[in-house]
């Protein structure tokens, strides 16, 4: 019988050949249709496969073995109440701190709420006892690049946390034909058999990641907010002769071998290349710049700091989650007494930021009107080693971190757990009223429109802020998305959204003074207007979002040609 090659099947052998990689020996399958995938692939692999014809038997199988074993023997059941009889189980399991993972099918999302046969709500059945929980819909609309990632971890959770071993569940989705073979779909999984993930505990430690992850290697740290100590990462990058790529809510900003303009060298082909690292430390939240990300992905190893438990690998290429703050990560592998990288690694780096920094002064010195980077580099370079700066999301974010001065001595704030544009205003007004120094903040139009009723009595707090306004008048990042290319009307209406409200105006019903600033030279002298005044201030920049992304596709250039 010749079967069909489907990319379901091609998952379910990916997840089944990691289990193997993550030390799963033997799994659980009760008899069903939904399930068959994962069914066929168990039975292929060299796995000890234990048939229960009742599921609540074999989910209490399952956290047997693992009490005798301390691993997880997944659990494979089909949709409907054949996942409800594994409630009481995972209950067990939850309350026991026992490893069990379940691997529960499911009809597609194109099934879901039709009176489809033997399908039910499956994602919330086991309520809140889980370590981790997958609800993927269909397993074939997955990119490949995910597959492996979800296996590991569910291994990975169930075996360790923040809240201890216990319950996993994955909630695949499956589409006919159930019956199929993977063919050649299978992505590749790590070197050496290793699984695509590994998770090492303990706060002061790293003994269990080997020393040969960093020790004599050509890589990057990648310090984002809440990266911790910055003493503590530049005593790390001295000792492995490797730079920091940081971002501006890091800290690291001007500290030995720190690298702010990372976005506009990778985007560089030739460099980008030739500086491909062969390991990646990521400490604290991850940089705005996409770029990064995507270029960090060829990386062989990453290693992530993980301190809370919430898994931070957007893009599934974490090596090690080293469940331990940033700061303590640092101290273990200085401890190992790590080789640095081979001769010329940080000197190149050096150069090129130093070429990158150069090109941007150089760019933004031509423009005498107020520019948007521009804004992001004179204001983070006028505020001192007191002061603290509060960035909005959208262009902001990415306007500091990119253009930013690059020895920025204030402290960075960003609501960037969400990346909303919500609550700015009152974000800054709190982060002034909780601070000693002076506070500013950059903000976009819609940010402060967003969050109008911020101004609310601001001017009677006695807080010391000054909120730097970019008007454009609408949405400008959305000038660098795929958006833009759409008919200009549709464009305007649905994106670019303006306005037309007079925010001096809006400033001024709430007796807050405005400066209005449109020449560059403009934005230092209002700046030192409103320290000297006190009190909120509103600095009022006014660009045009076609000149701005002139400006920053000029920038880009500029870049390139210096590191050409």
């Amino acid at each position: 019988m010749t079967l069909p090659v489907t990319a379901q099947a091609a998952f379910a052998a990916t997840l089944v050949d990691e289990w193997l990689r993550a030390g799963v020996t033997d799994v659980v399958l009760a008899p069903g249709s939904r399930s068959t995938p994962l069914a066929l692939a168990v039975d292929a692999a060299p796995l000890r496969v234990h048939v229960h014809i009742d599921e609540r038997s074999a989910g209490f199988y399952a956290l047997g073995f693992a009490l005798a074993t301390g691993r997880p023997a997944p659990v494979v059941v089909t949709s409907g109440t054949a996942a409800a009889e594994l409630h009481a189980a995972v209950v067990e399991a939850h309350h026991a701190c026992v490893p069990l993972v379940v691997c529960t099918s499911d009809r597609p999302p194109e099934l879901q709420g039709v009176g489809a046969p033997q399908t039910i709500e499956q994602r919330s059945l086991f309520g809140d006892v889980l370590r981790w929980q997958a609800d993927v819909g269909a397993v074939g609309d997955l990119p490949p690049s995910a597959w492996r990632s979800l296996a590991a971890r569910s291994v990975a959770a169930a075996v360790g946390g923040p809240r201890g071993p216990g319950p996993v569940q994955l909630n695949l989705g499956f589409r006919d034909p159930l019956v199929g073979e993977p063919g050649t779909l299978i992505p590749p999984g790590r070197g050496g058999g290793d699984p695509w993930h590994r998770v090492v505990h303990g706060a002061d430690t790293v003994a269990d990641v080997p020393a040969a992850l960093v020790s004599g290697r050509r890589g990057v740290i990648v310090a984002g907010p809440g990266a911790g100590d910055p003493r503590g990462v530049a005593s790390l990058a001295s000792a492995l002769g490797w730079p920091v790529l940081a971002a501006p809510a890091s800290g690291c900003r001007g500290g030995p071998g720190a690298v702010s303009a990372f976005d506009a060298i990778v985007r560089h082909a030739a460099t980008g290349e030739r500086l491909v690292p062969d390991v990646v430390v990521h400490l604290g939240g991850a940089p705005a710049s996409k770029v990064l990300g995507a270029w960090l992905d060829a990386a062989a190893d990453h290693l992530v700091a993980d301190p809370f438990g919430t898994w931070p690998d957007p893009q599934r290429c974490a090596s090690y989650l080293v469940a331990a703050p940033p700061a303590a990560l640092c101290r273990g592998i200085l401890a190992g007494g790590p080789a640095a990288a081979p001769d010329g690694w940080a000197r190149d780096w050096a150069a090129a930021e130093a070429a990158a920094q150069a090109a941007i002064d150089d760019v933004l010195a031509s423009h005498p009107e107020a520019t948007e980077p521009g804004v992001a580099r004179m204001l983070s370079g006028f505020l001192g080693s007191a002061d603290s700066l509060l960035v909005a999301s959208s262009m902001p974010i990415r306007d500091v971190e990119w253009y930013g001065a690059p020895a920025m001595a204030c402290r960075v704030a960003a609501n960037r757990g969400a990346n909303g544009i919500d609550g700015l205003v009152s974000t800054a007004l709190g982060l002034g009223a909780g601070s000693s120094g002076r506070t500013a903040a950059l903000l976009g139009d819609l940010a402060l429109l967003h969050d109008a009723g911020g101004l609310l009595g601001a001017a009677r707090r006695g807080v010391d802020c000054c909120l730097v306004v970019v008007d454009n008048d609408g949405g400008g990042i959305f000038g660098f998305l795929p958006q833009a290319a759409l008919p200009a009307e549709q464009f305007e209406r649905l994106w670019g959204t303006p306005h037309g409200i007079d925010l001096s105006a809006l400033a001024a019903v709430h007796g807050i003074p405005t400066t209005p600033v449109d020449r560059a030279d403009g934005l230092t002298d209002a700046l030192a207007r409103t320290r000297a005044a006190g009190g909120v201030h509103l600095v009022h920049v006014r660009t045009d979002r076609a000149d701005n992304l002139a400006v920053h596709d000029e920038l880009v250039t500029a870049v390139l040609r210096a590191l050409d």
